[in-house]
């Protein structure tokens, strides 16, 4: 893999439409877009000053595997296309080979379609609160990152840039995408959870959690999209150091985000430095990752 740090405006050709927490979207034509996944850092929806290397690449690889492992699941918003041709510059198209991605445009949904296996996070929060989770009601006396009886599905709303994703009921989700939409995509969502964590349990490593994105074709047709199933968008944790009543050590940015929470910092914009320490082994922990799963 390449080791350069990505910069946007690397590509001349092409315009950028959108640039988000970590990926930029350039526009190929009307009906084809280029996602380019950056190494920027997200924590707590506010992009870190400090990108950590490599992890745009890695990101890319382990969703491109799962969107061909799921496909027969949900249908995705990849395509084939010739990277070179689209640049108009070979050199160029080789170093992003590996964090860019052709894909349909889509019209994405307001909504982020998260799946838990364990309760930890913003949901061990609700939990203690209230008992439940996006109005889910659990059992009382769960530990801080106890499996579930079973996989429950708890929507956000999807923030912009800078502002918080918010926890939603599925009522809520049903009156935002329509009642269908929202049926189709719970369903998928716990079927390709299912799926893949059992793939990753077989190597070692319990997906905890995960946050899926979908968004709609041309035609209409439900697609999932942006990223699947990477340490960005789940909580990966070796099984062989999991144990209930613990935050786990995992091979994603919780590593980041619990140096963030000892920091006096408000969680908004501007995001603090981080300490190259702390990048250097955070990058380690998204090479482990891909390395656990068999280099996808």
């Amino acid at each position: 893999m390449q080791q350069d740090t990505y910069h946007s405006d690397w590509i001349s050709n092409l315009k950028l439409l959108y640039q988000g927490k970590v990926r930029d979207i350039f526009e190929i034509d009307a009906n084809r877009l280029l996602i380019i996944a950056s190494d920027r850092l997200s924590a707590f929806d506010v992009v870190l000053p400090d990108p950590i290397p490599g992890k745009g690449e890695i990101l890319t690889q382990i969703s491109n595997f799962w969107f061909n492992h799921t496909a027969a699941l949900m249908p995705n918003h990849c395509l084939e296309g010739d990277l070179a041709e689209i640049l108009g510059d070979t050199k160029l198209a080789h170093k992003l080979q590996y964090r860019a991605v052709i894909v349909r445009r889509m019209k994405p949904l307001p909504v982020e379609a998260i799946v838990r296996g364990y309760i930890i996070g913003s949901g061990w929060k609700d939990y203690q609160a209230s008992g439940s989770i996006s109005g889910i009601p659990l059992k009382p006396g769960l530990q801080l990152a106890e499996q579930l009886p079973q996989p429950i599905f708890t929507p956000s709303t999807k923030a912009a840039v800078g502002d918080h994703d918010i926890n939603i009921d599925f009522s809520t989700m049903q009156q935002t995408i329509g009642t269908d939409l929202a049926e189709n995509i719970r369903t998928a969502s716990l079927a390709i959870y299912a799926q893949a964590s059992a793939y990753a349990l077989e190597r070692g490593i319990i997906i905890a959690d995960t946050k899926f994105e979908f968004g709609l074709d041309s035609e209409g047709k439900l697609r999932i999209i942006d990223e699947m199933l990477s340490p960005d968008s789940s909580r990966f944790w070796p099984l062989e150091d999991y144990r209930p009543g613990i935050s786990p050590p995992s091979y994603d940015k919780q590593y980041i985000r619990d140096y963030l929470e000892t920091l006096d910092w408000s969680k908004t914009s501007p995001g603090p430095r981080v300490p190259a320490d702390i990048i250097q082994s955070t990058t380690e922990k998204y090479q482990q990752a891909w390395q656990r799963l068999g280099n996808l």
